[in-house]
C-alpha cells in the first residue's frame, strides 16, 4: 500500500489476521459512488492469490476460493458486505474524504477514527471475508464473497449485480452491529425529494446565522427510535416561532448530508427587525429544547451569529411560507411500532437533507417499513404534502424487505456457534434498518440469509466506533460457522 502514513496502529490487535486487511482498507478512500479504487484493491488482492474474480461496471466484486482439504465438495457459503461508507466529519475537521485515508486510533477497547466515521461500516465485513480468503489454514467449504458498492445510497451495488455465477444458497451477510443478535429480517423502504421553487427579493434588516449543533445524530433505522434531535426538523420549529414574533425573512437554510442519516447540524441565514429580540428567542428555544431532551442530547447547542445591518437576498413571502410549511409538517422518527414484535419499529421517517439551491429548497426523506401498505400510506402523505407546496417530488431507490423464513439451515448452525463463543443463545430478530439481503433475495429466492456482526456504536457518525473484543468473538463464530458448512 502506497498511503501507509496511518499503517499499523492496528499491528499488534487481535484478531490481526483481520485488523490488517481491516487497516489496509482504511487507508483507501471509498465514499459511497467513488468505490473503484477499493474495487480494484479486491481485485489485486484476488489475483495476487490467483482466486477467481468477477468485477462488474458498477465495481461489486466477487472472489471464489475452493474448499479446504474434505470440503472440496460442500455447498459454497456466501459471505458477503459493502465496500462503502458514510462520510461524516466534525464540522472543524480539515478531512477529505476523496483524498484522505482514515486516521485510526485505538481508546478504551474501541476502534474509531481521528474526527471522521470509521467506516467499519461495512468495512470490516470485507476484512473478515479477506481473512477467510487469505488463509491457508481455516477448515471451510467453497467460499463466495461478494462485495457491493453504493450501499448506502440507495443500495445500486445489490440492485444491479448478477448473481447467476453463485452456485452457493446459504448467506452470511456481515453488516450488523449487535454482537448478540441475529439478523434474519428487515424493513424496506424508498427515498422521497422534493424541490419547492423559490422566488427571492431583497430585505433590509438584520441578519443573524443560526447554527443547530452539537447533537448525536446517528443512523436513520438502528437509531430513530432512541429519539434523537433531527437539526432540519428543529430548524423548521425555530423558523416559524421567529416569524410567529416579529417580522423575519429566510436567506438560506441548508442541513444534512445524506437521507439515512439522522441530522447532526443544521444552519440558516434569517433576517429580522430586531435582532436582539431574535437573540434571545433562540436562547429561549434553546432552554426549552434542552429540557425536552434532557440527557438524550447532552451536546445540544445554538450558536448565533450576527451578519450585521444591510440588504439582503431573501425568499419572497409566498415561497417562503411554502418552505417552512414543509419543513415543519414533514413527518420525522418513529410512525409506529409493531403489532406483533413489540418493541421493534414497524415504520419511520428521516428528514435527511435540506438543501437550498439557486431557485429551490430541496428536502430528501427516508421512509422504512417492514409493512408494504405503510410504505404507500406514507408515500402519499408525502406526496400530498409536496403538492400543497408547490413542490416538484420524486420517488426512488425503493428496495423491498428481507422476509423472516421459518425454516432455515443456516440460522441454526450460525446460533449454535454463537452460543458456543458467547455462552448465551443469541436472540433472532429483524430489523428496521434496510440490508441487502432483501435485494440478493429478490435476485436468487432460495438464498438463505443471516446477518450478524461486531458491537459498534453511533455508525455513520464521526462518533463510529468498533469493540475490539467483540471483533474477535465475531471471527470465531464466522470460523466456526464456516467449520460446520461441510
Amino acid at each position: 500500500m502506497e498511503r501507509g502514513r496511518n499503517m499499523a496502529v492496528l499491528e499488534a490487535t487481535e484478531p490481526k489476521e483481520v485488523f490488517r486487511f481491516f487497516e489496509e482498507l482504511s487507508q483507501i478512500p471509498r465514499g459511497t459512488y467513488h468505490t473503484k479504487e477499493v474495487s480494484d484493491y479486491c481485485v489485486k488482492f484476488a489475483q495476487e492469490r490467483n482466486l477467481e474474480v468477477i468485477q462488474d461496471t458498477w465495481n461489486n466484486v466477487i472472489i471464489k476460493k475452493p474448499g479446504s482439504k474434505g470440503y472440496e465438495e460442500s455447498e459454497p457459503v456466501i459471505i458477503q458486505g459493502h465496500l462503502d461508507m458514510v462520510c461524516e466529519k466534525t464540522p472543524d475537521s480539515s478531512h477529505d474524504f476523496l483524498t484522505d485515508p482514515l486516521e485510526l486510533m485505538i481508546e478504551d477497547g474501541f476502534v474509531t477514527a481521528k474526527d471522521t466515521t470509521l467506516g467499519a461500516d461495512d468495512g470490516i465485513a470485507v476484512a473478515f471475508a479477506m481473512a477467510v480468503l487469505d488463509s491457508e489454514v481455516l477448515e471451510h467449504p467453497p467460499i463466495e464473497a461478494v462485495f457491493t458498492v453504493d450501499e448506502e445510497v440507495g443500495m445500486d451495488g445489490a440492485a444491479n449485480i448478477d448473481l447467476s455465477v453463485l452456485k452457493g444458497s446459504m448467506l452470511l451477510n456481515l453488516d450488523s452491529e449487535d454482537d448478540d443478535t441475529l439478523i434474519a429480517g428487515c424493513a424496506g423502504g424508498f427515498r422521497f425529494s422534493c424541490e419547492i421553487p423559490v422566488e427571492k427579493k431583497t430585505a433590509q434588516g438584520m441578519g443573524l446565522l443560526v447554527e443547530i449543533c452539537g447533537l448525536k445524530g446517528g443512523h436513520s433505522g438502528v437509531e430513530i427510535d432512541r429519539q434523537r434531535g433531527n437539526a432540519n426538523k428543529l430548524a423548521g420549529r425555530l423558523i416559524n416561532h421567529l416569524g410567529r414574533e416579529q417580522s423575519l425573512y429566510l436567506a438560506d437554510l441548508n442541513g444534512g448530508a445524506r437521507d439515512n442519516v439522522i441530522p447532526s447540524v443544521s444552519k440558516m441565514t434569517v433576517v429580522v427587525e430586531d435582532g436582539e429580540k431574535a437573540i434571545q428567542t433562540v436562547e429561549s428555544m434553546k432552554g426549552v429544547w434542552q429540557q425536552e431532551f434532557g440527557t438524550d442530547e447532552p451536546d445540544l447547542d445554538i450558536r448565533i451569529t450576527e451578519l450585521g445591518e444591510k440588504e439582503y437576498t431573501v425568499f419572497k413571502e409566498e415561497s417562503q411560507k411554502k418552505v417552512i410549511g414543509f419543513l415543519v409538517n414533514c413527518p420525522n422518527g418513529v410512525d409506529e411500532y409493531s403489532r406483533s414484535l413489540k418493541g421493534l419499529v414497524e415504520t419511520s421517517d428521516n428528514l435527511g437533507v435540506v438543501e437550498t439551491k439557486e431557485k429551490s429548497v430541496r428536502f430528501m426523506v427516508l421512509i422504512r417499513s417492514g409493512v408494504s401498505s405503510k410504505i404507500e400510506e406514507l408515500k402519499e402523505r408525502l406526496i400530498c404534502l409536496a403538492d400543497m407546496m408547490g413542490g416538484r417530488w420524486n420517488v426512488d431507490n425503493g428496495y423491498p424487505a428481507w422476509m423472516y423464513k421459518e425454516h432455515s439451515r443456516i440460522r441454526p448452525i450460525a446460533a449454535e456457534a454463537f452460543e458456543e463463543v458467547f455462552g448465551i443463545r443469541p436472540k433472532v430478530t429483524t430489523i428496521h434498518a434496510g440490508l441487502e439481503c432483501g435485494l440478493l433475495s429478490g435476485k436468487k429466492p432460495e438464498l438463505d440469509c443471516v446477518s450478524f456482526g461486531p458491537h459498534m456504536e453511533d455508525i455513520h457518525s464521526f462518533h463510529e466506533r468498533l469493540e475490539i473484543a467483540s471483533t474477535q468473538k465475531i471471527w470465531d463464530v464466522l470460523k466456526i460457522i464456516l467449520k460446520r458448512c461441510k
